[in-house]
């Protein structure tokens, strides 16, 4: 299983799954990050987190704990 903490940066990915419950859940679908949705990992912060990427064409940062909830796979 291949989540979105472990995509290099300047990969597109597609989202498969994700993983978690209640709000954590809620709070990343509300980002606008829902299956078959394709994710574009722009930069790493230089200690790794947050993690920026490209989603519905705008720019947004993940912690690498919400990051990790998000499985995903080659676009």
């Amino acid at each position: 299983m291949k989540t979105l903490r472990d995509v290099k940066v300047g990969e597109t990915v597609t989202v498969v799954r994700l993983h978690g419950e209640g709000a954590v859940k809620r709070r990343i679908m509300d980002m606008g990050i829902t299956k078959n949705t394709t994710v574009f990992v722009r930069k790493v912060a230089p200690l790794g987190d947050p993690i920026e990427v490209t989603v519905r064409n705008y720019e947004l940062s993940l912690r690498k704990a919400d990051a990790q909830m998000i499985e995903v796979e080659e676009a």
